[in-house]
């Protein structure tokens, strides 16, 4: 009777470690490691409410995906949808309210290569359309909660 190899433990130990190195290498490598902070919650001068108004006035949602405006299923532009938890807007501006607002009103200043056209947005307007991009849901409830409050508002005469 032949007795156990004990090289095929050895073989199934260091592939093991070399697993676990592998999977460690690219949790950190990768940055998975990373857990999204709280989303930044700003106090937002304008109104939320017209600041949806004023996106679909502009048509802002034939390049963007901007949930809770009618028709915003563009894909020419990045989706807007929780803007609060990106780091950058356009790839080159921290996200702040007020980077915000300019990137709106002046793209092309801030950005000479963009797409995104200068539709001569006014400074309250701007501040609306930020209000509204900042205060979108967090969670699928509160986006139906947020869809019957839109709803029924445009019933009300």
């Amino acid at each position: 009777m032949q007795g156990f190899n004990f090289s095929f433990l050895w073989v199934i130990a260091v592939s093991g470690v070399l697993s676990l190195l592998f999977i460690v290498g690219n949790y950190f490598g990768l940055g998975l490691h990373r857990f999204p902070g709280e989303p930044r919650r700003y106090s937002l001068v304008g109104n939320s409410q017209q600041g949806r108004v004023v996106l679909e006035r502009y048509g802002c949602g034939s390049c963007h995906i901007i949930p809770g405006v009618r028709e915003a299923h563009g894909r020419v532009g990045p989706s807007l949808e929780k803007i609060d938890e990106q780091i950058y807007l356009a790839g080159l501006l921290p996200n702040t309210p007020d980077n915000l607002m300019r990137w709106i009103m002046e793209p092309q200043t801030l950005d000479p290569q963009t797409m995104m056209p200068n539709l001569k947005v006014s400074r309250a307007e701007a501040e609306d359309m930020a209000a509204f991009l900042y205060s979108q849901p967090r969670t699928p409830f509160q986006r139906v909660v947020q869809e019957f409050q839109h709803m029924s508002s445009e019933n009300v005469p």
